[in-house]
Order: structure tokens, then sequence, then C-alpha cells
């Protein structure tokens, strides 16, 4: 995977959102309106976050990795958003407890063997405060999409 995978225009800085689908369904038409993913995109995150939850409290704030099916993506990208209020979304492997999600990266990849070597690349920057925190502090999409490119670069 040596092209970036953080792309400016899929970056969304004090997203405002009501709840989890609010999130994701922001996030699914920004990625939509850049070509990024099909019609069937959104419906298809939505309805797999419902059945299987991707919130991970992590020990600086609380990241969600929302993703779903190849057949969905045009071309591979991640989008991410900040999120200006934390929103409650169910935590990975259970059905029903929640966590305050304050950082989402919504992975469209278009195949799967890439979709898992980029998960394991995601779980070293949740591992490490430092990193949450520098993307947090990030105060444009500029700088943010340099940080993240540089962190999955760096395994």
């Amino acid at each position: 995977m040596s092209q970036s995978l953080i792309q400016e225009e899929n970056i969304l800085l004090s997203l405002t959102a009501s709840d989890k689908e609010d999130v994701l369904s922001q996030m699914s038409d920004l990625l939509h309106r850049n070509g990024y993913v099909k019609e069937t995109f959104k419906q298809a995150v939505i309805d797999r976050e419902h059945e299987f939850a991707t919130a991970l409290p992590t020990q600086r704030c609380s990241v969600a990795i929302p993703h779903t099916d190849v057949e969905h993506i045009n071309e591979r990208t991640i989008g991410v958003a900040i999120l200006e209020d934390e929103v409650p979304f169910v935590e990975m492997g259970t059905l029903d407890q929640q966590t305050n999600v304050k950082i989402v990266f919504m992975l469209a990849m278009d195949k799967v063997d890439d979709q898992l070597s980029l998960l394991q690349q995601l779980m070293q920057i949740f591992q490490s405060d430092d990193k949450l925190e520098s993307i947090l502090r990030a105060t444009d999409t500029t700088e943010l999409a340099a940080l993240i490119n540089q962190y999955l670069a760096h395994k």
C-alpha cells in the first residue's frame, strides 16, 4: 500500500453529528461526492455497523473504524472525522456496550487483504496516546492527512 490513503478532501474536522448514523451518513456522503465509493456504500456501512460494531475505547479517546464490503468501493481511501462532540458507538465485540467516540476512520478498501493489513496498522496508532493526541491537535486537513499518512507509512 504505497499510495497515500488519507486525502485532505476526505477529512472532516469538528464534525457535528446527532448520533452514529449521522456520523456515518455525513462521512459516506463525502466519500461518495469525491468518487471513492458507490452509492450503495452508505447503507452498507450503516447496516454493517449495526451488525458488527467498530468502536474501540483507548486510553486517550475512543475511536471507530466503520467499513463494509469491497464491492461498494470505487477507489481505496480512508475518510477521517474528528467529532466536535463525542458520539456514542457500540464497542467492537459487544452487542450493546457503548463508548463515546471522538475520532472516526471510515475505511474504503477495495481488497480484503489490504483491509486486514490496514486494521493492524491502525491498531498501532490507537495504542499510542501521543499519536492520538497529535491527531486531535491537528488544526487543518493538510496537517492531519500528512500526519496520519506518516503514521501509516511507518509500521
